[in-house]
């Protein structure tokens, strides 16, 4: 039986995925599913305030990285006491979860390296499935890491497969931060392209960036995604006020058509984990309403009202 400690929430998906959520005993602030993972102790804090807006969040970041200092605490007592014999943690982004230097000082520290460190590194949907079996290569259980690329693939590509014989591939611009702007890199150019869009920013394998207004608007795609990365569906809906005092917003076709969409970035787009399977359904549904029905609307995406 392991004794794990989990610092991103797409970890702690991926641990529960392959049927280790009982070994869990300490979880990020963040982590929130599968249900049952909110009881568990929570080992790290950030150091900024998230409920802040948009542009504040994105100051105290941007200054607290500038510094070269971490954006999150790590409680080095909390990890002593549940002495986990697996951390699993990040490489792929200082904004996400703990970096992978801290964490490694801390098990130094406390734990006197008797903890083995897993560091997933998902820049795109490949690395994902490669973390899944990173994972349950360090549990002893590969065939489980197998079992479960194969089924979250073989859902992709099955989604992939109809939406490639619809036709038409409408442009999509996504949108991971409204204040300053930010477009989504990574592993979302490929669900994009997956669920039958054409991906208008943002490549994959690469980090999100910035985006200038005046290239969103030339750009004027045919539909437009908000993913506000840690934002649920209702703080994405508080914080999209900014998008509607953009200069010309009102003109863009996607606003014209209605095809601005609203999503829960925190539980679906944000997590390179499982459930980016989830957040390719709600891609597909969103693009193709007339093909695709799996039942988000509501509570993983909404329209935009002007």
């Amino acid at each position: 039986m392991a004794r794990i400690v989990s610092l991103l929430p797409s970890a702690t998906e991926i641990v529960s995925a392959l049927g280790f959520q009982s070994d869990l005993v300490g979880r990020s602030h963040e982590c929130d599913y599968p249900a049952g993972v909110e009881a568990l102790p929570v080992c790290t804090a950030p150091k900024i305030d998230v409920t802040a807006t948009s542009p504040a969040i994105d100051r105290e970041v941007r200054t607290l990285l500038r510094q070269a200092l971490s954006i999150y605490d790590l409680d080095l007592e909390l990890m002593r006491a549940l002495r986990p014999d697996l951390v699993v943690t990040q490489t792929q982004c200082e904004v996400c979860a703990v970096p992978l230097a801290q964490v490694e000082r801390a098990v130094k520290q406390c734990l006197a390296d008797a903890a083995r460190v897993v560091a997933l590194e998902p820049v795109s949907l490949e690395a994902v499935w490669k973390d899944i079996a990173r994972v349950a290569a360090a549990l002893g259980r590969p065939e489980r890491g197998r079992l479960v690329i194969g089924e979250l693939s073989g859902r992709m590509q099955a989604i992939a497969g109809r939406a490639a014989a619809i036709g038409t591939r409408p442009s999509l611009a996504c949108i991971e931060w409204i204040d300053p702007l930010m477009t989504a890199g990574n592993w979302m150019p490929e669900l994009v392209e997956k669920a039958g869009g054409r991906n208008c920013f943002g490549e994959a394998g690469l980090r999100s960036a910035y985006l200038s207004w005046d290239a969103l608007r030339a750009a004027d795609p045919d539909a437009i995604l908000v993913l506000p990365c840690g934002f649920d569906l209702a703080r994405t809906r508080a914080e999209a006020g900014a998008l509607r005092d953009l200069p010309g917003w009102d003109e863009l076709a996607a606003v014209s058509a209605g095809r601005v969409f609203l999503t829960d970035g925190h539980q679906y787009f944000n997590r390179p984990g499982p459930r980016l399977v989830e957040s390719l359904e709600i891609l597909a549904e969103v693009l193709f309403p007339d093909e695709f029905h799996f039942g988000f609307e509501g509570k993983g995406w909404e329209r935009m009202t002007l």
